[in-house]
């Protein structure tokens, strides 16, 4: 579907240099970041303690976090849980006090808050629990990367899978950046944001290089840069109406979704919009850098039809 057609080819890749240029730039702006500043991992890795609170009413957020506040646990999370009446509370680790006095000194704050309070549920997340899920975490990362590499080489060529996997990392690596230098909190909801910028970038990478190649078959006697620009050119229609539409809805859950989808939301809102960059001007610009051509695209396709008319 095409809300909109252009005419002319836009030549993305006579600004290739450029944009690969700011691309690594960016990329090492971000690695800088996760060096010296690191990732201020949540409750979910670094450990702590996790109370589940049930009010008669739907529950006053806001007053929740004064309350927590007022007790010197900023750092704390405070969300919707199951229901508006029922709230799960998120505590950081805290060497110099025991979980059952950490968790009795909130209640008190709660009640003092609101009588109406009541503490269902006080559980203790170990740190081992933490570095277990940071290690799953990072694995199941690798596992998406390996998987993805895999696909691109099996169904283009290893130069596709290469720029692919370059131009999608780029997109992590950004993501990681960003929370790094901000210190917003890194937990596993933001994990799975992560793994699904990963899948989405890989689907427009997908869409553009499934374009290229019919170009390879349709345009014989244009040279590899004209295969590509209209390429790009013919899926940016498409590619701005679903960058659009998946924008809108990450844009209202970060904007009414609360504090349970925000950092979620947040995430997935720098992946899109860089990978739409990356998928575009990043992986297309390597993809032609690497000696994607014709012949080492189409392989054996083009060569049997062309002996079988040479056959007499």
């Amino acid at each position: 579907m095409e809300l909109f057609r252009i005419k002319n080819d836009i030549p993305f890749m006579s600004y290739g240099r450029l944009t690969t240029t700011i691309s690594l730039v960016t990329f090492i702006l971000a690695v800088f970041f996760l060096v010296t500043r690191g990732l201020n991992f949540g409750v979910d890795f670094t450990g702590g303690t996790i109370m589940e609170v049930s009010y008669p009413q739907a529950a006053n957020l806001d007053n929740i976090r004064k309350a927590v506040d007022n007790i010197g646990l900023k750092e704390a999370t405070v969300q919707n849980f199951g229901s508006s009446r029922d709230v799960l509370i998120r505590l950081p680790a805290k060497t110099d006090i025991s979980v059952a006095n950490l968790s009795e000194h909130v209640k008190e704050a709660l009640v003092a808050a609101d009588p109406a309070a009541e503490v269902r549920r006080v559980e203790a997340v170990g740190a081992q629990v933490g570095a277990e899920l940071y290690e799953n975490g990072a694995l199941a990362l690798f596992f998406v990367i390996v998987g993805i590499m895999l696909y691109l080489w099996l169904r283009f060529e290893w130069r596709f899978a290469v720029a692919a996997i370059i131009a999608n990392m780029h997109d992590v690596v950004i993501i990681l950046g960003f929370f790094a230098f901000f210190q917003w909190d890194f937990n596993l909801t933001v994990l799975a944001a992560v793994l699904a910028v990963l899948g989405y970038s890989v689907n427009e990478s997908v869409v553009v290089f499934d374009r290229v190649r019919e170009n390879f078959r349709k345009m014989r006697k244009a040279t590899v840069v004209q295969v590509i620009d209209n390429a790009i050119t013919r899926t940016m229609s498409r590619t701005i109406i679903t960058h659009f539409s998946t924008q809108l809805m990450v844009l209202s859950m970060l904007l009414f979704g609360g504090e349970a989808l925000h950092n979620f939301a947040l995430a997935l809102t720098i992946g899109i919009l860089f990978g739409i960059y990356s998928s575009v001007l990043v992986a297309s610009p390597i993809a032609m850098y690497l000696g994607v051509n014709r012949a080492n695209l189409m392989g054996d396709t083009e060569k049997k039809p062309e002996a079988a008319e040479a056959t007499p």
